[in-house]
């Protein structure tokens, strides 16, 4: 809900006070989803390409969440908008470690 919301076909552009909500939302989505798919990759062979391609997508979400909003609204609905798609990408990982 909160990465489509940020990413969706209609998403609005929000004020400033939506956007730090959702980034806390989305870092705390993240926060959760990283350690449920590291278990999940590391779980995996170690020539696995699944599991190559979450440990990657892990490193990716971690960077972004080194990342901060910034002083202005376009910077930190950019910066929702990246944490969502790292979002959309463990949740991605997940899916298929689990298929």
């Amino acid at each position: 809900m909160t990465v489509n919301t940020v990413l969706g076909d209609r998403a609005a552009y929000p004020r400033y006070e939506e956007v730090e909500e959702l980034v806390l939302c989305l870092r705390g989505h993240i926060m959760l989803l990283i350690p449920e798919v590291e278990t999940l990759a590391c779980a995996q062979p170690k020539d696995d390409l699944c599991r190559a391609l979450a440990l990657a997508g892990i490193a990716e979400a971690r960077r972004k969440l080194r990342g901060d909003t910034g002083t202005g609204l376009a910077s930190a609905v950019l910066h929702a908008q990246q944490l969502a798609r790292a979002c959309q990408a463990l949740l991605l990982h997940h899916k298929r470690l689990t298929a």
